[in-house]
């Protein structure tokens, strides 16, 4: 599945036994975090995140423009958009398409009922093709500032949506919206059938997290050296170990059991979130008209 060109830097991917810790930063440009090269980047997945797979299939010079209008306007129109979540949801997209090359399942934001209504459910419903079977990715995001509420409220939601009735009808709401003409359709149809066994599910699924938030280091460096790179694993490093303790934590006094599914934490530092969205909804409203 052909996308964008990559433009954020892996700049740590560990692995362990309960899910990858990564991160994904922008990098500097002439002395300043690239806000607005970031910006640019994001706005070219749109097609990609908004639009069906059919859709997807008939992009060409004869209406590309008009299709990337159509994306642009599916994700919001207001002047309202400080705490609009719809930028986390595309980070994430965009993140676990790079770091996993996951293949997009739905585009849940193409099926809005109403344009500025925010989205319910999972932040992202992708899949992974791994030993001719497919692994569920179901995805969640916090566009933040603050690196600690990200983590107290994407883990109390984590455990919202792992409610049986929960994903029982999240699964039924997927099932709705997956594109007949999307390659993986029955594969996914099937192992999301209401007859199979929450268990058997999580056997074959994961969950991404993706965070944001206004990183001290970032805003006090200049360029992408060694330097830069291991004072952002140091900062990271306890906001990861304080997510995995918490989501666990919450988890097991929620449901008496060890968490089931893989979880995959990836943090994106910004140098202030304010910027990079001012920039987002610059380039988006740009896009619509």
């Amino acid at each position: 599945m052909n996308h964008p060109d990559y433009f954020l830097s892996l700049v740590l991917h560990d692995h362990s036994g309960k899910g990858d810790d990564s991160a994904l930063c922008a990098g500097f440009e002439r002395g300043k975090w690239r806000n607005n090269q970031l910006a640019d980047h994001v706005m070219e997945w749109l097609p990609e995140f908004a639009l069906s797979h059919s859709e997807l299939k008939e992009i060409g010079h004869h209406n590309a423009v008009r299709l990337t209008k159509k994306a642009a306007r599916i994700i919001y129109q207001t002047d309202k958009y400080g705490s609009r979540g719809e930028f986390g949801e595309l980070l994430l997209h965009i993140a676990i398409r790079q770091i996993y090359k996951t293949i997009p399942a739905i585009s849940k934001i193409y099926y809005k009922s109403s344009v500025n209504k925010t989205v319910e459910g999972f932040d992202a419903v992708h899949v992974v093709k791994k030993d001719q079977h497919l692994e569920l990715w179901i995805g969640e995001t916090k566009f933040y500032n603050d690196i600690t509420r990200a983590i107290d409220d994407v883990c109390d939601e984590i455990i919202t949506h792992l409610e049986t009735d929960y994903l029982k009808n999240e699964f039924i709401l997927i099932r709705n919206k997956i594109d007949p003409a999307w390659p993986e359709a029955n594969s996914l149809n099937d192992l999301l059938d209401g007859n199979h066994s929450l268990d058997e599910v999580f056997k074959k699924a994961c969950i991404p997290v993706l965070l944001t938030y206004d990183s001290d280091v970032v805003r006090n460096t200049s360029k992408s050296d060694d330097e830069y790179l291991d004072n952002i694993r140091k900062e990271m490093s306890a906001a990861f170990k304080k997510m995995r303790m918490k989501l666990e934590k919450k988890y097991e006094a929620q449901f008496k059991e060890k968490l089931p599914l893989t979880v995959h934490v990836i943090f994106i530092p910004l140098h202030e979130k304010v910027a990079l969205v001012t920039a987002l909804h610059s380039k988006l409203k740009a896009l619509q008209a």
